[in-house]
Formats: C-alpha cells, sequence, structure tokens
C-alpha cells in the first residue's frame, strides 16, 4: 500500500508539474499575443495619423489650386508645370550621366583589356609549317581570287593557317 501511495504521489507531482508548465507557456503565449496587438495598434495608429497628414495635405492642395487656377494664366500654369517636370526630372538625368560616364569607363577598360590581348595573341609565334615564303605564296594565291580551301590543299596546310597568314597580314 505504501507503494501506490508513493506511486499515487509522483502521479500528483507529476500532474502539477504539467500543469504549471501549461499556464506557464499560456502566459508567455498570452504575453507574446499582446505585444503583437500592442504593436500591430501602434503602426495602425501610426497610418490614421498619416491618413490624417496626407487629407489635411489634399486639403490644402485643393484650396491652394483653386486660389492659384482663378490666379493664374495658361502661361503661368505651363511654366508651373515645367518647373515641376524639370524638378522630377533633374534626378533622373543626373543618374543617366552617372551611367554614362560609368558606360565610358568600362568602355575604356575593355579597349585596354582587347589592345593588351591583340599585343598578346601578335607575340603568339607562327605554326612551324609557315615559312615567309608559304606566306607570300598564300597571299598571292588569295589575291588571285583563289578560294582558302583550295589554296590549304595546293600548299598542304590546314585551312586555319591559311586563314591565320591573311590575319596576320591584315588582308582578310
Amino acid at each position: 500500500m505504501n507503494f501506490e501511495a508513493i506511486n499515487i504521489e509522483y502521479l500528483i507531482v507529476a500532474m502539477a508539474a504539467m500543469i504549471l508548465y501549461l499556464l506557464y507557456y499560456v502566459f508567455t503565449r498570452d504575453a507574446e499575443y499582446n505585444k503583437n496587438i500592442r504593436y500591430v495598434a501602434m503602426v495602425a495608429e501610426e497610418l490614421n495619423k498619416e491618413i490624417f497628414y496626407l487629407k489635411k495635405k489634399l486639403n490644402e492642395t485643393q484650396t491652394s489650386i483653386k486660389q492659384n487656377s482663378s490666379r493664374m494664366n495658361d502661361e503661368d500654369i505651363y511654366q508651373e508645370v515645367e518647373r515641376t517636370v524639370y524638378d522630377m526630372v533633374k534626378p533622373i538625368s543626373v543618374s543617366i550621366k552617372r551611367l554614362e560616364d560609368s558606360i565610358h569607363m568600362i568602355e575604356g577598360h575593355i579597349e585596354s583589356r582587347l589592345s593588351s590581348l591583340e599585343s598578346g595573341v601578335k607575340q603568339i609565334s607562327i605554326p612551324a609549317s609557315i615559312h615567309g615564303n608559304d606566306d607570300e605564296k598564300i597571299i598571292s594565291l588569295y589575291k588571285q581570287g583563289v578560294g582558302l580551301e583550295t589554296i590549304s590543299k595546293e600548299l598542304h596546310i590546314s585551312k586555319a593557317e591559311v586563314e591565320f597568314v591573311l590575319k596576320i597580314n591584315k588582308i582578310k
């Protein structure tokens, strides 16, 4: 019997601990929900204030337009619109100018890299199968109107080598 009493005591203590944990969990979740609700309420209040100020500004603008429209002639309205458009377009124009400057700078870098690559390619040695007199033969045959494939077959060299010689000599 004593053993059953101890088991019941443990069971009661375990249930009490579980209930305390559940209460703690409920209160922490409730506090978290209350915090979120306060935040949402604060955001809603700020939005209401912003709406109020926007409505007030809209009313002021409407009354200003009504007052100024009776006093402004077409030329004044045109100038006001022109000024407003200029003020709106100016930042875009400045940004476009910066972009153009960046593009020119990038183009300069690309040109310098291309020239560097071209000078590197010019320094590459010509294949061993091509000799100076082969170059002259290729050039003269090409100038006579002979096709690249025919030249390569006649001189027993590849078509790529024929094209290479023509490109190096700036013929093709």
